[in-house]
């Protein structure tokens, strides 16, 4: 065993090494270039960086040294190819190939000196790169030069901010710091936003179901609206968006369990069990009604429309301002309310505050902003603002669709709220 041991990251290092030169040839061969590297070089760079580093291991500057011999030997041949130009115009040459083998040099080393799981994902990781080239420059050209700065902002809010935060109490009405209200921001904008990246750049357009789905990891509410106003201008949209909106407000469920379970696994653990079931519900509900209808399109030859919701990019500095600040005053009430009128007075919050945004209050119970609470009546809360919420949306899809949507949504959110009401009195 112990000799297996020792022979295991030299045989890693070659099936490494082999695996990357077989990816890098085939992928150069297909676009009927030739490049120095391939599935004989590549093993045996990484050969040759691993002998370099058992030669002299602390510190490795043998490594060093082959290193700049590899180097300096990929200088010189791009130095006399670099103004070759090819048929489209453009330089013969690029940084792929070089950097292609520094790596498969560097995987010798990595491979006897770090885990396994280094080198074998950063080998996987330079091959999807090196393959996917199509890909990635057709993906470039799509994204809007306004979605970079995006993804700068979100790098903004959570690696510059959150750090900087005090994780400390400011103020003797909540025990929620700073740092928690942040996070608790971070958390939520982070699922809306693989949400809307989803929508925008993944899902085919026309897909007004899926993306129905995924609105209710970005906002049940804003997709509701979205979809019932739709309805109200566009008959043809009707029946998308009845079953849009039970979609969404059913994948609204695992939403808040995932940011739930971010801040506190065992209140997470206890909700999992009704809410996985009540989306279940809704979803079962959903493809009920998309079933029948689609019977019906068979029947009767009408053609299926499929909206397309749309929402606006959830980063900003004024999203994250105005989730801040709910999260404080909701906390701050709630406080008041417990120690006012206990746990009955927490169900009635937990009532009202379904007619807003319910994720500043279900992190502040998560978070225990609102000071000593049992995990029953934290669980019966969080079930009971989930329910009301359901009757609010119900509310919104017929106003905003001035009827239109029909008592199909309204039925099913129904159902999805006396069945949260019903967890919450056997649970809280």
């Amino acid at each position: 065993m112990t000799q297996f041991h020792a022979v295991a990251p030299w045989l890693l290092l070659l099936g490494l090494g082999f695996f990357f030169g077989l990816a890098f040839e085939d992928f150069h061969a297909r676009a009927r270039q030739k490049r120095p590297g391939g599935i004989r070089s590549f093993p045996l760079l990484s050969l040759t960086g691993g002998l370099l580093y058992s030669l002299e291991p602390a510190p490795p500057w043998l490594v060093g040294l082959g290193l700049l011999v590899v180097a300096g030997w990929l200088g010189g041949y791009y130095w006399q190819h670099m103004g070759e130009i090819d048929s489209e115009g453009f330089p013969r040459v690029g940084l792929m190939a070089p950097l292609c083998n520094v790596l498969a040099f560097l995987l010798g080393p990595v491979a006897l000196a770090d885990p396994a799981w280094v080198a074998i994902g950063t080998t996987v990781a330079a091959v999807l790169l090196l393959t996917a080239r199509a890909e990635l420059h057709d993906l470039a050209r799509r994204i809007e030069l306004h979605e970079i700065v995006n993804a700068g902002r979100f790098l903004l809010l959570t690696g510059l901010v959150l750090p900087l935060l005090p994780d400390t109490p400011v103020t003797s009405l909540t025990p929620i710091t700073p740092y928690q209200v942040w996070l608790a921001m971070v958390a939520v904008s982070t699922v809306s936003y693989a949400s809307y990246l989803l929508r925008r750049y993944v899902v085919p357009q026309g897909a007004g179901l899926v993306v129905a789905l995924l609105g209710g990891l970005y906002s049940s509410t804003v997709t509701t609206v979205v979809l019932a106003r739709r309805a109200r201008t566009d008959p043809a949209t009707v029946a998308d968006a009845q079953s849009g909106i039970v979609l969404a407000n059913a994948v609204m469920y695992l939403r808040l369990l995932l940011v739930i379970l971010v801040f506190d696994p065992p209140l997470a653990g206890a909700l999992a069990p009704p809410m996985l079931a009540l989306g279940a519900l809704g979803l079962a509900l959903a493809g009920g009604w998309i079933w029948y209808r689609r019977a019906g399109y068979r029947r009767t030859g009408a053609p299926a429309a499929a909206p397309l919701p749309e929402a606006a990019n959830p980063l900003g500095l004024g999203t994250a301002a105005t989730f801040a600040a709910l999260f404080i005053a909701v906390s701050i009430i709630a406080a008041w309310v417990l120690s006012r009128f206990g746990a009955g007075g927490i169900y009635t919050l937990a009532g009202v505050i379904g007619v807003t945004d319910i994720n500043p209050f279900v992190l502040s119970l998560a978070q225990h902003g609102i000071g000593a609470v049992s995990e029953p009546v934290r669980v019966g809360a969080v079930l009971v603002a989930t329910a009301s919420n359901n009757l609010f949306q119900a509310a919104y899809a017929l106003g905003y669709s001035g009827g239109r949507v029909g008592v199909a949504p309204v039925v099913g959110l129904a159902l999805l709220a006396a069945g949260g009401i019903a967890a919450a009195v056997l649970l809280g």
